[in-house]
């Protein structure tokens, strides 16, 4: 967790770099709304991450203490390359399966909704990940990996990901051929008939080679990013909510209860055949696709990218004391993050009751006042009465100036 503390400002600066080479090349990967939706998600699992990492690594060592056939040395340089090349495998088949099942699809989803495909994308991640994704691993404790060496490779893993998650690089000859590229990884964020479910390597490729999963970008085929069910949403929470919502949708509506049963664990889009026809799901035509877009006028950018800013400042400090906070703390800290994504979401698609929502928010900044030093979330200190009621009364002025330029009131 540390590691990717301190790989967020590089994250940050690298997404500068790319902004700069898109204005140089004359390219557009970036739009604010979706740029803003992929960080939030990004923000959402991080924290989420903070109460539920638990899962992931109590099952581990249990399993390393119970089921180990063997226990590798901890400091031992081969354990490590072994452990990496092993972890990237397990990966392989979790992501896959990903993909490949309805209820894993519905967590993994979310890293694909973006239309555009930039550095940002990779920070697109889930927020329910960690319900099944421990049980791909656990062949690693079987077979003895410590878990100091099990945490850093999954963090070394997770972080070579960030970088393929680029169009300003172009294919690296034999590169392609051993590791996972932006170019082949392009590939796989396509939701064309040609790349669909394909290209599944966390840092190695060459697993899709073997297992008859690879497929290489073809200039011929240029690649439409996103998902053939659209989410048509910049709320990180709905992002991760849509699918589960519309199996249980299913699940309800179908009379055979084998089918509300195993709905959960069939095959990607499948769907119980009386619920398909009575309530069928339109894919749009690729030949006539565009993008999800949302008009706002530019002071209600500007609020939005400020206020997204300040819940970047938050989920950092979350993220660099989480492991010193004790659990109410953690969530209440969750819980107004939550709440403030959710609204600036609502703000970016123009929502009718947007404005009256982010004067509750606002408003809640009261109670925090008291309720963050209670919870342990930080220090009482008149610095809190005086921080919040700064940055309370600066968003009611921004916001009073994002109401004064748009007319009606919905649209801010």
């Amino acid at each position: 967790m540390k590691l990717i503390l301190y790989a967020v400002p590089f994250f940050f600066v690298l997404i500068a770099i790319e902004l700069l080479a898109d204005r140089w090349r004359g390219m557009r990967t970036y739009r604010l709304a979706d740029t803003i939706s992929s960080l939030s998600t990004g923000v959402l699992s991080t924290t989420t991450g903070l109460l539920t990492k638990g899962v992931g690594l109590v099952t581990y060592a249990l399993a390393l203490d119970h089921l180990a056939l063997i226990r590798l040395p901890e400091d031992s340089g081969w354990v490590w390359l072994f452990a990496f090349v092993l972890y990237d495998f397990c990966y392989y088949w979790h992501h896959r399966l990903g993909h490949e099942r309805n209820v894993l699809w519905a967590a993994h989803s979310v890293h694909h909704q973006s239309e555009d495909y930039n550095l940002s994308t990779a920070l697109r991640q889930t927020s329910t990940g960690f319900i099944f994704g421990w049980v791909f691993y656990l062949p690693m404790a079987v077979l003895g990996v410590p878990l100091l060496v099990f945490v850093t490779v999954a963090t070394l893993n997770l972080l070579y990901q960030f970088w393929v998650h680029t169009r300003h690089v172009p294919k690296l000859g034999w590169f392609e051929w051993c590791f996972v590229s932006p170019s082949n990884h392009r590939a796989h964020h396509a939701q064309n008939a040609l790349y669909m479910d394909r290209n599944y390597g966390g840092v190695f490729i060459f697993w899709d080679r073997l297992f008859g999963t690879f497929q290489e970008e073809d200039d011929a085929e240029p690649v439409i990013f996103g998902v053939t069910t659209p989410l048509s949403s910049w709320n990180p929470l709905w992002a991760n909510w849509q699918f589960y919502a519309q199996l249980l949708a299913d699940a309800r509506r179908t009379e055979r209860w084998w089918d509300k049963v195993r709905i959960w664990f069939m095959p990607t889009g499948w769907r119980p055949a009386d619920v398909a026809g009575k309530h069928p799901v339109n894919k749009p035509d690729l030949s006539q696709f565009k993008k999800f877009e949302v008009a706002l006028p530019l002071p209600q950018q500007v609020y939005i990218a400020l206020q997204f800013a300040v819940y970047v400042g938050l989920g950092s400090y979350l993220l660099n004391l989480g492991e010193h906070l004790a659990p109410q703390a953690l969530l209440l800290g969750w819980g107004y993050m939550a709440l403030g994504l959710f609204v600036l979401g609502a703000g970016l698609e123009n929502r009718p009751w947007a404005l009256r929502l982010e004067g509750v928010r606002l408003a809640l900044n009261v109670p925090l006042v008291w309720l963050a030093p209670w919870a342990g979330l930080w220090p009482a200190s008149a610095w809190g009465w005086v921080g919040l009621f700064s940055y309370s009364a600066l968003s009611v002025m921004g916001l009073y100036a994002c109401r004064a330029r748009v007319t009606p009131l919905a649209e801010c």
